[in-house]
């Protein structure tokens, strides 16, 4: 459906839109970019922090330059391959950013409460398998709704209430039996939602719970903001992705829909390298160099 029929609102959309998507490409393009380039970054925190960086490029292109070519060309239509092929990528990228949180989660629980051991239990082969296993995850969840997904046969000239090929409205199309959906939705749920945000919630518990036992007040304070920048973009995240849903099955109207849609595929992944970068003086740092080392 797109965002407004009105043609003087048009060029508006477009130049926002355009400009969003620019800044969350930039912006995350230079997170991996200060990781890779400064030594003082090569830790586990920061090879999962630019992994979710350039799963949050990939998550808002997904859906963000569809959404600008149709504001362009005026013509909205979507084909059948094309549609399942972005809301594949969608869930992928998607779920990847919330196990990325998770196990970002999980290092910074390490770091703090086991500080000693942090360098044998966060090791580099231990890394990469949490991240294959994260990459793992997004794709059994991407084909599981692909394959509810392709018994949608029995429909032509749908109208999706929404700038991109949503999963749930997809999934509500389909031709297949309604308990199978159902239990598939609970699975997806328990899965990818309620574990992910458990074991986010077990390890904060854990967190200030060590460090409500650091006597200096200096000591808690730096102990702390080490996990800021990734408290914040956790929030952000599943604040907007829980708001949509939640009001969408309260109340639910196409516009309210759309906007909440947008406020978790382009601010939160545009906003997240301006967190990191000004909660994190690490990534500060690194930026700074980069900078310097450019001109």
């Amino acid at each position: 459906m797109g965002f407004s029929e009105d043609p003087d609102l048009q060029p508006i959309l477009f130049g926002l839109f355009l400009s969003m998507y620019l800044v969350t490409v930039l912006g995350n393009l230079l997170i991996i970019l200060a990781v890779i380039s400064d030594s003082h970054l090569h830790m586990p925190m920061y090879f999962f922090l630019s992994n979710l960086s350039l799963a949050d490029i990939c998550f808002t292109s997904s859906t963000v330059p569809k959404m600008i070519v149709d504001i362009l060309t005026h013509h909205r239509v979507i084909s059948y391959a094309n549609c399942l092929t972005q809301m594949s990528l969608f869930i992928l990228f998607g779920c990847m950013d919330d196990m990325l949180l998770t196990v970002l989660a999980y290092d910074r629980f390490v770091a703090i409460c086991y500080p000693l051991h942090y360098a044998i239990i966060m090791n580099p082969h231990r890394c990469v398998l949490l991240l294959l296993l994260s990459v793992f995850a997004s794709l059994l969840d991407s084909q599981v709704h692909n394959l509810i997904a392709l018994k949608v046969t029995c429909f032509k000239d749908v109208e999706i209430a929404t700038f991109f090929c949503d999963p749930s409205q997809l999934l509500d199309l389909s031709c297949s039996d309604i308990l199978i959906k159902n239990i598939v939705a609970y699975m997806v749920g328990i899965l990818f939602g309620f574990f992910p945000m458990s074991g986010i919630i077990f390890s904060y518990y854990k967190i200030v719970s060590v460090i409500l036992k650091i006597p200096s007040p200096q000591g808690s304070y730096k102990a702390f903001s080490t996990c800021g920048s990734h408290l914040s973009v956790v929030c952000l995240f599943y604040g907007t992705v829980l708001g949509t849903y939640l009001s969408s099955s309260a109340s639910y109207s196409p516009s309210k829909g759309m906007v909440a849609s947008l406020m978790y595929t382009v601010v939160t992944p545009m906003l997240n390298p301006f967190i990191y970068s000004l909660r994190n003086r690490d990534i500060s740092s690194a930026m700074k160099r980069l900078h310097h080392w450019k001109i």
